[in-house]
C-alpha cells in the first residue's frame, strides 16, 4: 500500500486497484508486447516488471503500447496488419485523437483499448484550482500590467458556488481540493447519480438551470460528439457577469469565438483556458487579446508529471494481459471515452 505521505511533486493514479474484471470471453490472449513508435527504456522496464516480454511487432504480438500522440489511421493500419493484438494502451486520458480507430473497431471483441483516463487527475485538478484562483484574483490583467494599478481588484474563492461539468477523476480530485474553501459544488453529468463531495448533481440537460447561480464553471468533461461546443453564446449569456469559466478538458467543448466576444463585451469576470479550439491556438486569435483571459497552452499535465503515472498504468494493464488482475481505464469505443 502506498504511504499517505507523498514525495515532493508526487502524483498518484486513483484508479489502480479499483477496476472491475473483464468477462472471461473478452480477455485477450497473453503474448509479446510491442511499443510504438520506439522501445523507450522506462516503458520496457514497466512491461518487464509486470512479467511481460517486449518484442518488435510481429504475428505473435498480443499487446500494443501506443505512445504516439495521435495518428489514428496508422494505429488502425497496424491493428489490421496484426490481427492477433488483443490489447492496446493509449497514452492520453482523452481519446478523441483516436476517434477514427475506436469507431472502426467498436463492433469487434478485440482489441480491448485502455487509456490513461483517471491517471492524470491529480495534476490536472491542481491546475484547475490554480486557474480558478488566478482568474478570480484578476491575475490575467495584473500579469499584463506595465504600471502600478491604483484600484485593487479580485474576489475570494471562499464560500463560492462552483459548477463542475463532468464527473470523472478530475472532478473527484478537484472537489477534494476545493473542500478547504468551503465552496458549494454542483456537478453536471450525463446521469443524475450523486458524486461524493458534491452538494448536488444534475444532468446535462439542466446546464442552463445551474449556470445563472455559478461563480465559477469548470469544464472537465470528455470530448465527444455530444459535448462539442457545449458552451456557446447562449451559455455565456446565462452566466452572471461576475462569473468565471475554466476549461481543463478539451477545447472543442467551448466555442472560442463566442467566449472571446463575451469577454470583449464586458460579460464574465474572466476565463482561464488550458485547452483551446483550435489547438495550438494560432497567433492573432481573438482569445489571445481578450480581456480577463489567461491561456496556459495545454500544460496542466506536463510530461514530467504524467510519464510516471502512465508507467504505472502500463504496468497494471500488462499484468492484466497476463491474467493477473483487471484492466484499468477501459475505453468504451461507442461513448468515445
Amino acid at each position: 500500500m502506498p504511504s499517505n505521505h507523498r514525495l515532493p511533486g508526487e502524483h498518484r493514479d486513483p484508479l489502480l486497484g479499483t477496476a472491475g474484471p473483464i468477462a472471461l470471453d473478452r480477455r485477450p490472449p497473453a503474448g509479446p508486447i510491442a511499443i510504438f513508435p520506439a522501445q523507450r527504456a522506462i516503458f520496457v522496464s514497466a512491461v518487464e516488471r509486470a512479467g511481460g516480454v517486449v518484442a518488435p511487432l510481429s504475428a505473435e504480438t498480443r499487446g500494443l503500447i501506443w505512445l504516439a500522440e495521435s495518428d489514428s489511421e496508422l494505429l488502425a493500419q497496424t491493428l489490421h496488419e496484426h490481427p492477433g493484438i488483443g490489447w492496446v494502451q493509449l497514452p492520453w486520458a482523452g481519446v478523441d485523437a483516436f476517434a477514427g480507430v475506436l469507431t472502426e473497431f467498436a463492433d469487434s471483441p478485440m482489441p480491448i483499448f485502455t487509456s490513461a483516463k483517471g491517471a492524470y487527475s491529480d495534476p490536472v485538478a491542481e491546475h484547475a484550482l490554480a486557474l480558478t484562483l488566478a482568474v478570480l484574483r484578476g491575475l490575467p490583467e495584473k500579469a499584463r500590467a506595465t504600471s502600478w494599478a491604483m484600484k485593487k481588484l479580485g474576489i475570494s474563492l471562499y464560500g463560492r458556488h462552483v459548477v463542475i461539468v463532468g464527473a470523472g477523476g478530475i472532478a473527484v480530485e478537484l472537489i477534494r481540493l476545493l473542500a478547504p474553501f468551503d465552496t458549494r459544488v454542483t456537478v453536471v453529468r450525463r446521469s443524475a447519480s450523486s458524486l461524493e463531495g458534491a452538494d448536488r448533481t444534475v444532468t446535462v440537460d439542466r446546464l442552463l438551470d445551474v449556470l445563472p447561480d455559478a461563480d465559477v464553471v469548470v469544464v472537465a468533461a470528455a470530448s465527444t460528439d455530444d459535448t462539442a461546443q457545449l458552451f456557446g453564446a447562449t451559455e455565456f449569456a446565462a452566466m452572471k457577469p461576475s462569473a468565471a469559466i475554466v476549461n481543463i478538458a478539451r477545447g472543442q467543448l467551448v466555442d472560442s469565438l463566442a467566449l472571446a466576444a463575451s469577454l470583449a463585451s464586458g460579460h464574465l469576470a474572466g476565463a482561464a483556458l488550458d485547452v483551446t479550439d483550435p489547438e495550438p491556438l494560432p497567433d492573432g486569435h481573438p482569445l489571445w487579446s481578450a480581456p480577463r483571459c489567461i491561456i496556459t497552452s495545454h500544460s496542466a499535465d506536463t510530461p514530467e508529471m504524467v510519464e510516471p503515472l502512465l508507467v504505472e498504468r502500463v504496468g497494471a494493464n500488462v499484468a492484466a494481459l497476463l491474467g493477473d488482475g483487471a484492466f484499468v481505464g477501459i475505453v468504451d469505443p461507442r461513448a468515445g471515452y
